[in-house]
């Protein structure tokens, strides 16, 4: 397939994607290319019947299964693929509403690049492999976009943690084999939660939840016995402000007592002195 057959094909991928989506195309094997003559097989996966898998191929031809595979109820299968083939796939239902997208590339040639045919989340890891017909190969060229990118042993590359700028068209060579087909990479968006998990340097420390447990505890202990301290002493001086009070009230008559005596006494003295000079 030339890339302008290939680039309206992805762009056909997008206008279908905006659809209301109510099936779930899938493949198997799971790759976005193929060798000549391999089988494929494709499943609209829904709950309901009346589903039917499409294709548009690089002539611009939109055909159901019958014309090109053996149908049987949502799926379709193919036995031998060919090189046209090559096309975006995707389930159709009888009143209209479409599935996702799948983009097929057959290879007449030795090698093929085995990339997922669904798209990826953002944030997974993506192995690229690098296939031949024979053997797998000793190493791999892999290029994005056409600009070299890397060369990894055994024709596996991995993407880590792909993002949305990982997005393209990829394709692998293998030295005196030859080079696979392009393939596009599609990555969606990672969901976004309600409520962001708690992350570990947000929770405080155990040494310091430990230490916070036991000033707790030392409060709880000390402070009832600050209150009844309080209290006990409180009592006490009631107490002895009352005590001191009758004291003083006992004291007072018998001074009044001792005052009267003291001026009886001092009268009959009196009293005995005048009579003596008389």
């Amino acid at each position: 397939m030339d890339p302008t057959s290939l680039q309206r094909l992805v762009f056909l991928t997008s206008l279908l994607s905006c659809s209301t989506n109510q099936a779930r195309l899938t493949v198997t094997p799971s790759r976005s290319q193929v060798f000549k003559n391999e089988p494929v097989s494709l499943r609209c996966e829904d709950d309901s019947d009346g589903w039917t898998v499409m294709r548009n191929t690089s002539d611009g031809k939109i055909t159901e299964c019958e014309d090109w595979g053996i149908s049987a109820g949502s799926s379709c299968n193919s036995s031998h693929m060919d090189t046209w083939d090559s096309g975006v796939y995707w389930c159709e239902s009888t009143e209209g509403s479409t599935s996702n997208t799948i983009t097929i590339t057959v290879s007449g040639g030795s090698v093929i690049l085995q990339s997922p045919a669904l798209p990826v989340m953002e944030g997974d890891d993506v192995t690229l492999i690098c296939r031949t017909k024979m053997a797998d190969p000793p190493s791999a060229d892999f290029y994005k976009e056409g600009v070299f990118i890397g060369t990894e042993s055994a024709g596996h590359m991995t993407l880590l943690h792909v993002s949305r700028s990982d997005e393209g068209l990829y394709k692998c060579r293998v030295q005196n084999e030859g080079e696979s087909p392009e393939s596009w990479l599609s990555v969606l968006d990672k969901p976004t939660t309600s409520m962001d998990p708690p992350t570990t340097s947000s929770a405080p420390p155990a040494s310091s939840l430990h230490l916070v447990f036991r000033v707790i505890c030392h409060l709880v202990v000390f402070c009832p016995y600050c209150i009844s301290t309080f209290l006990m002493v409180s009592i006490y001086r009631e107490r002895a402000r009352g005590s001191d009070q009758s004291v003083s009230m006992a004291m007072n008559p018998s001074t009044h007592a001792e005052q009267g005596l003291d001026d009886d006494y001092d009268d009959v003295m009196s009293a005995v002195t005048t009579e003596h000079q008389f």
